[in-house]
């Protein structure tokens, strides 16, 4: 029972630092100075490569990048 005890404290102390990790976040975006990480990779150009017919595998090591990373950006999630 004290385990179980323990483990719902912990659980709930995460909770408060994730949203007070997000609430400083939020604060530093309105003040400009949080801008998230700078992208590594030219979006621009893995769609024009894709646009020429070549293949993922191609691109990420044209690019130096993943193929991962490749498929999310032709995706449009980053």
């Amino acid at each position: 029972m004290i385990l179980t005890v323990l483990g719902m404290v912990s659980e709930m102390e995460l909770s408060f630092i994730k949203e007070r990790q997000r609430l400083g976040i939020e604060a530093a975006k309105l003040k400009g100075v949080y801008k998230g990480r700078p992208t590594s990779v030219d979006h621009d150009l893995v769609k024009k490569l894709r646009d020429d017919g070549v293949g993922a595998t191609a691109i990420a090591k044209e690019v130096g990048c993943s193929r991962g990373a490749v498929y999310k950006i032709l995706k449009g999630n980053s």
